[in-house]
């Protein structure tokens, strides 16, 4: 590998050598790729010391960064954890093949017989953040829809990015894939994430997976298409038509779960009916679970914090939620409407009606009714894995698994047609 000073050289490299994998994995066959992905959740399972000694490594750089109890929750890998990143790669590998899926197919007057079928992107850059668990969801999906990939995980998962990408190196060697399918950028440089946005001659789309800041500087810098979530703002609204034991359980859970997660909700709103009841029983619930409650109105019981205006659209990626009551279901929707950021938003309720008002006038990507908001994940949507949770509406939307990693063309078929 080349001169790691070197940063453009090193990037130009890594994308042609991308670029040329790319252009012999469109072709690969369906069994080809499946053989690549069971062999590189066997070899991650067969490193798993190896994993969790370069994740210590890891783990120490964090913390000597300062990294937050939630971002180090993030960060850690244990063998259960590796054996989720294991269960992926082979959920993704068992799953259709989406690459030459015909998605429409019709014949026209003319004599002509046209097919709409998925193809691949071409070469996908993933910039992502402190999990490591990341470069087995993005490689495997990138793989599964024919993509090739460039990975760059940030500075405090590098070790244990690396001894993960290692493993799916073995997969592609197993399968006899090119192994520049997925590579690793080598150096934590920031310099190479100003390359890669800008590499429009080999890199296709890229997609950031990270926080705030990591997304913005993507949005505002890449030449390069961007698929991205900027925030995962989730809010849980409490109707007056709740049911008490599910709303506490799921709003246990949706906060309290993964808190360092995008589907982690970080905002609780309650309708005033039963604040005084329901909402002051959950309140309790969050405050006995070890969580700050940032809260206002008849929900700032003891115990909790004022809050503030900064609170409403907060990402706050800990054991922290802002609660306030609200007048109706319209308030509701008006609130998400101006702090929510697209992502997940759920309304807890027995009324089909106020579901069906929640669904109809919130444009969240995921929109959820009596359940919890840490299933927003494309593992727990039957797609293996995601590669993040796109919150935009062009392309891909919501969860980002490999049926949304392809583009499409048209395949036009005539008996010497001809048009008058």
């Amino acid at each position: 590998m080349k001169d790691l000073d070197n940063i453009p050289a090193l990037m130009a490299e890594l994308g042609a050598r991308a670029k040329e994998a790319a252009n012999e994995l469109a072709f690969a066959g369906a069994e080809q790729k499946r053989k690549a992905l069971l062999a590189a959740a066997d070899a991650v399972w067969a490193n798993r010391d190896k994993i969790i000694e370069a994740n210590a490594k890891d783990l120490e750089f964090g913390r000597q960064k300062g990294l937050s109890p939630a971002m180090m929750d993030r960060l850690m890998l244990d063998e259960s954890r590796i054996q989720g990143m294991v269960d992926g790669l082979r959920a993704v590998a068992e799953q259709p093949d989406p690459v030459g899926e015909v998605m429409a197919e019709w014949d026209m007057p003319s004599g002509l017989n046209i097919q709409r079928v998925r193809t691949p992107l071409g070469v996908i850059g993933v910039i992502y953040e402190s999990r490591p668990n990341v470069t087995a969801d993005a490689g495997a999906l990138c793989l599964k829809s024919g993509n090739a990939v460039i990975l760059r995980g940030g500075s405090e998962s590098f070790h244990s990015s690396g001894a993960i990408h290692a493993c799916l190196v073995e997969g592609l060697k197993a399968a006899g894939l090119p192994e520049d399918a997925i590579q690793q950028v080598p150096t934590r440089d920031r310099a190479a994430v100003q390359e890669l946005l800008t590499m429009t001659e080999y890199v296709d789309v890229i997609v950031p997976r990270g926080g705030k800041g990591l997304v913005g500087l993507v949005q505002r810098e890449a030449r390069v298409p961007v698929f991205a979530h900027l925030e995962g703002i989730v809010h849980i609204y409490v109707d007056k038509a709740a049911d008490p034991a599910k709303t506490i359980d799921v709003v246990l859970n949706a906060k309290t779960r993964r808190t360092g997660i995008c589907g982690a909700a970080e905002c609780l709103l309650v309708h005033r009916d039963v604040v005084e009841t329901l909402g002051k029983d959950v309140v309790s619930a969050l405050l006995a679970a070890g969580v700050e409650v940032h809260a206002e109105g008849g929900l700032a019981i003891e115990g909790t914090v004022a809050a503030t205006a900064e609170d409403w659209g907060k990402e706050f990626l800990d054991s922290i939620i802002a609660a306030r009551p609200v007048a109706d279901i319209d308030e509701a929707i008006a609130h998400i409407r101006t702090y929510g950021s697209g992502h997940t938003d759920c309304i807890m309720t027995e009324d089909p009606h106020a579901a069906a008002l929640f669904f109809e006038r919130l444009d969240s990507a995921i929109l959820m009714q009596n359940a919890s908001t840490q299933f927003a994940d494309g593992g727990e949507f039957g797609m293996g894995a995601e590669i993040g949770i796109a919150t935009g509406k062009m392309h891909a939307r919501g969860p980002v698994g490999a049926a949304q990693l392809t583009s499409f063309k048209y395949l036009v078929r005539g008996n010497g047609t001809t048009r008058a």
